[in-house]
């Protein structure tokens, strides 16, 4: 899937796959980070959206509509949006969530195209870390209309065991809501791609192999 090392090369040149020495929120120590607020420019919003939109066919998810959870979401589900058009001749709707239920204009939770009877709703994220994206969103979506929620959508599994489970964010999601998760790339798609230099990198491979021996699933 040659998709797959074009966006770790892509993660690389915007500097969000960092490597180093870096302290998590869970407080574990680790060589690698994920830092998805480097996409920064509207030429890097638009390549990401093209590689949501190769996950999506690659994997032949079935959907009427992307779901983008505020406020991280939003730019994600209009991009891959678009992408679909774009590369995919597929017309497909998108819409978000407010932090806050409108009570004026045309009032609501939703902006866009709202879920309706019916529908199938991909949610479309960054990086899975406690799935607390997920927890929040799909009451609101399943509670909103009889909507089917076929899948969510992210940039990267680090398919890291959460602190209070053996279970990743990933394999929770599947756990609790039956909702499977497809990453665009997992821990073990960057390792190789490192062995294979298409990112540098190697000095750290030892201190991750290490570290997903520790703490992975």
């Amino acid at each position: 899937m040659a998709y797959k090392n074009e966006f770790i090369r892509f993660m690389a040149e915007c500097g969000v796959l960092k490597f180093g020495d870096f302290t998590l929120k869970s407080g574990r120590k680790a060589p690698y980070f994920i830092n998805a607020g480097e996409y920064k420019k509207g030429s890097q919003l638009e390549k990401l959206g093209g590689f949501y939109a190769d996950c999506i066919v690659h994997n032949k998810i079935d959907a009427d509509k992307l779901f983008g959870p505020a406020y991280k979401g939003i730019p994600l589900a209009v991009s891959t949006a678009v992408a679909l058009a774009r590369k995919y001749d597929m017309n497909i709707g998108y819409c978000f969530d407010r932090k806050e239920v409108k009570d004026h204009g045309e009032g609501g939770m939703f902006v866009g195209d709202v879920p309706k009877d019916g529908d199938r709703i991909i949610i479309i994220d960054d990086v899975m870390t406690s799935g607390k994206a997920l927890k929040e969103s799909y009451p609101k979506i399943t509670g909103a209309a009889k909507v089917e929620v076929t899948a969510m959508v992210i940039t990267v599994d680090r398919m890291e065991k959460a602190l209070d489970t053996s279970l990743s964010a990933v394999q929770q999601a599947y756990e609790d809501f039956g909702i499977k998760v497809y990453p665009i790339v997992d821990i073990n798609d960057i390792i190789k791609a490192i062995e294979d230099g298409e990112v540098s990198g190697k000095e750290y491979l030892n201190a991750m192999k290490e570290y997903r021996a520790q703490y992975g699933v």
